[in-house]
């Protein structure tokens, strides 16, 4: 066993585990690799239990109340930071230690790991966002906040001893703007675990009578661009009446969206399901006859690969999304590209996949071929384990 008598303790501060399915595969991976690990993490709906064990990892969970705008940003991370302290602090007594890998976001777990490293424990960043580039997606405004989060991002990377970044952009900005040695910062992209994500007949009635289910699973907040999905919708049910569509996931900006949705007269046509359950993920996205991600051209949506674009290619899902450069890299032909923002053009395509079984099932399967032959966890897994022995060592 490769890592037998270490200690890695995970924190990640704006989701669950085992929700939050990229750390989730990064701590059984290690544990599967003989370490021990222990994860800090919040409490949300569906995961609302202050301690438990799941196969082998002893999970810490805090209260968190999500925030919206900079003061609501400013109580949510200010909780988090003094649960991390102390629940750090706890795991420490109880077995030290040796490494804290840190998850963003926020850029604020150095706060934490800082203290650790007078110990002698490693500080290893896991960078999920970029917080400027996400900071100018939300308020769409740079100022003190956006200097502040800069300098929060600086520290970060300066207390950091080793950075994995989830894409060759990611990297290029720890070395660029981070100043980390390009020999410390290690590439494992958010790669699927097949065995996890396991193809299955459809479910029909998840179809709600319709021919056609259009699938998505993600966050739903400000830079996701469920607004311009409500859009497309609402033109392709102008041209035709069979078609439905499930939403998986929650976020800040759920109950806003089920609103707007309401008010264009869609509510018939959509399920939200909000955070739920693997299964009745894997349920709705094998129903799904088209997925889409309509993430709008941020400069942080631009640079970041989105988990959800590698789970439909790994059930064999056509995609549609709007051009953005790390989206392109992950899902290649697997996907049509829409013109920025154009919900007519996005709506379009998912038309011209609807209409065309064959075209469908050609990306379906070229996609899948590209996951469980270059992307999928298998792969990824084994960056990890080779980039912890460098770390461990």
């Amino acid at each position: 066993m490769e890592f037998a008598g270490k200690h890695i303790l995970v924190v990640i501060e704006n989701l669950p585990v085992p929700f939050d399915r990229r750390v989730w595969q990064e701590a059984t991976t290690l544990k599967e690799n003989g370490a021990k690990v222990s994860i800090i993490c919040p409490k949300m709906k569906g995961y609302d239990k202050s301690y438990e064990i799941i196969d082998d990892i002893e999970i810490y969970r805090h209260p968190l109340r999500e925030g919206k705008g900079a003061l609501g940003y400013l109580v949510e991370y200010s909780q988090a930071i003094f649960w991390e302290f102390f629940l750090s602090f706890k795991i420490f007594f109880k077995k030290r230690f040796d490494v804290i890998h840190g998850c963003n976001p926020p850029d604020l777990i150095f706060l934490t790991a800082i203290i650790f490293k007078l110990f002698g424990v490693k500080y290893v960043f896991d960078h999920h966002d970029i917080n400027p580039e996400l900071y100018i997606s939300k308020f769409e405004k740079k100022g003190f906040f956006y200097k502040m989060i800069l300098l929060f991002e600086k520290l970060t990377f300066k207390v950091a001893d080793f950075s994995i970044a989830t894409n060759e952009s990611y990297k290029k900005i720890a070395i660029e703007r981070g100043g980390m040695d390009k020999n410390k910062v290690q590439v494992v992209r958010s790669g699927p675990k097949l065995d996890r994500l396991k193809l299955q007949e459809p479910i029909e009635k998840l179809k709600s009578g319709k021919k056609f289910l259009i699938g998505y699973v993600g966050v739903i907040g400000e830079q996701e661009g469920l607004d311009l999905l409500l859009e497309s919708a609402k033109y392709i049910l102008s041209k035709r009446d069979d078609v439905h569509y499930g939403i998986v996931g929650g976020g800040t900006h759920l109950n806003e969206i089920k609103s707007l949705c309401d008010k264009m007269g869609l509510s018939n046509h959509f399920d939200f399901y909000g955070r739920v359950d693997d299964q009745t993920m894997i349920d709705v996205l094998n129903t799904a006859d088209v997925c889409v991600n309509p993430d709008k051209p941020t400069a942080m949506n631009d640079l970041s690969t989105m988990n959800k674009i590698m789970e439909y290619m790994a059930l064999k899902k056509p995609i549609v999304q709007y051009t953005l450069k790390e989206g392109e890299f992950s899902s290649k032909e697997a996907s049509l590209y829409a013109k920025n923002t154009d919900p007519i053009d996005f709506a379009n395509k998912i038309i011209q996949l609807l209409d065309n079984e064959e075209l469908r099932e050609k990306m379906s399967d070229l996609g899948y071929k590209r996951v469980k032959s270059e992307l999928s966890w298998g792969y990824e897994s084994k960056k990890l384990v080779n980039f912890y022995k460098k770390v461990l060592n």
